[in-house]
């Protein structure tokens, strides 16, 4: 979806397409019929943003092969359905029985996550509409932290330096801005913003800034108006927004129902401390309140004594969104754990997993135009 703001800026507004698991060509155009054209449908809108997913093999197939893009972009257009920011975070096998670490591999350090996110901005060059701005790709925070020493450190930077020259050649070659946007999230290098700051203030930011998950702040206990004071102090772009929600609990025993065998579900509570997964933050016996990175959706709240940290994005749009110009204008809602919800609450049919990402998008539209961003 297109939204106004005040200033007379367009922000983007779609949903992450990482919650379905397809990794070919044919079942990402698959998901447009099955998920995207139903859920536009029930929004009532001409036009429906996707934060695309597509993973290692089909992102190096379409890059390849300027007709294969082409193709996507008409079965785009043909559905009402358009790009500007692709997810480039999980390589390949995001929806495995167990994944857990697996998603931080490859790291920055790696020729293959380099080759990998410059094959999504040639994509991304062809997939944007003839009006957009610009487009973004988000990617991983660097690495997952151990092991993490001064050569890897070292490595990294010079993989950020060839990217930023490679997003430029992409501009230079077919006219169109693509930047990359790393996501700070628990556990990793770059988990907090004073991290970022520390990791990534150096590079490019021109070309290269901050994915903002909300739920990842949130789980970092960071204030929002404190960290994007912080960053906007030091030049770091806010590139693209991930609209998520983490479970919050006072009471850490009503969380056992959300340990699961997929996703990692780091844990941290306001006292500083921290566990990599929910099983290991009980076996510890953390004291609570935790917040736990489990992307819950935005627009149904659980039972308590269970809640989310939907006031944090609240708070943190206010900041990005309220203000007299955007600090950012992409916007993805990002609920990839539909799936792994406990059973009584997961969808079991595709068109009640469309009705919950509808819903999720309806409530971010609603908050927007709340802080006077207008359809």
């Amino acid at each position: 979806m297109r939204l106004r703001h005040r200033s007379g800026g367009t922000l983007h507004l779609g949903y992450c397409t990482n919650v379905h698991p397809a990794e070919d060509l044919a079942g990402v155009i698959a998901q447009f019929d099955e998920y995207a054209v139903p859920v536009r449908d029930r929004l009532g809108t001409d036009v429906l943003g996707l934060g695309l997913w597509l993973a290692a093999p089909v992102a190096e197939a379409l890059a390849a092969d300027q007709a294969l893009r082409a193709r996507l972009r008409r079965e785009l257009a043909a559905r009402g359905l358009e790009v500007v920011t692709l997810n480039g975070f999980p390589y390949r096998s995001f929806h495995d029985r167990v994944v857990k670490r697996t998603v931080y591999r490859p790291d920055w350090t790696t020729r293959e996550r380099l080759s990998y996110t410059f094959d999504l901005a040639r994509i991304l060059a062809d997939l944007l509409p003839d009006d957009a701005a610009r487009g973004s790709v988000s990617t991983l925070p660097l690495a997952w932290r151990a092991p993490w020493t001064t050569a890897m450190a070292d490595q990294a930077a010079r993989r950020l330096d060839q990217l930023a020259a490679g997003l430029a050649a992409v501009q230079s070659s077919t006219g169109r801005v693509v930047r990359v946007a790393f996501e700070p999230e628990p556990g990793c290098v770059v988990e907090t913003t004073e991290q970022a700051i520390t990791h990534l203030s150096r590079a490019d930011t021109g070309r290269l800034g901050i994915c903002l998950d909300l739920a990842h702040l949130a789980c970092a206990w960071e204030q929002p108006a404190t960290a994007l004071k912080a960053l906007r102090d030091r030049g770091l772009p806010i590139v693209k927004v991930q609209l998520s929600a983490a479970l919050e609990s006072a009471d850490p025993r009503a969380l056992h129902e959300y340990a699961e065998p997929r996703f990692l579900h780091q844990t941290r509570n306001p006292y500083g401390d921290a566990a990599d997964d929910l099983d290991e933050a009980f076996a510890r016996n953390l004291p609570g309140p935790w917040r736990v990175h489990y992307h819950v959706p935005l627009h149904a709240a659980p039972a308590p004594p269970l809640t989310t940290t939907v006031p944090v994005l609240r708070e943190a749009l206010k900041e990005l969104a309220g203000g007299p110009e955007p600090l950012c204008d992409h916007y993805d809602v990002e609920t990839y754990t539909w799936g792994v919800l406990p059973p009584a609450l997961r969808p079991r049919t595709p068109a009640q997993l469309a009705d919950g990402i509808a819903g999720e998008l309806a409530f971010a539209r609603d908050h927007l135009r709340d802080l006077g961003v207008t359809a």
